[in-house]
């Protein structure tokens, strides 16, 4: 059964997985923007820009409301929160694994036999 929590990390991950919307949330993570701001520093139209705006949205991570003939853009910082939540979980799990497999190694592979 795939939880509420799992879907909403999964679309999450899944926008965050494009550098261009990366780079859209660093510039709104500054502040509110419009689509012609946003869209200023890439090298792709305006309606590409929207499209990834749009991905951004379904997830949650972004809000669009319209201003007179502009579209204002602001971080909606809560998805993240979750993301970092998760990670954070499961980084204290896989240290403690690499941890061990470290400490194998420096053990060497005769340590303790007493074969040797």
């Amino acid at each position: 059964m795939v939880t509420s929590l799992a879907r909403r990390l999964d679309s999450a991950f899944s926008a965050l997985s494009d550098p261009t919307r990366r780079a859209i949330l660093v510039r709104l993570a500054r502040g509110e923007a419009t689509v012609s701001q946003l869209a200023a520093p890439f090298d792709i139209s305006r309606p590409a820009v929207s499209k990834h705006l749009t991905v951004l949205d379904r997830a949650g991570l972004v809000a669009r409301r319209r201003q007179g003939r502009e579209v204002v853009c602001r971080l909606e910082p809560e998805p993240l929160g979750e993301a970092r939540e998760w990670l954070e979980r499961h980084r204290a799990f896989w240290s403690g694994q690499l941890d061990q497999l470290v400490s194998r190694f420096e053990d060497g592979p005769n340590k303790g036999d007493p074969q040797r």
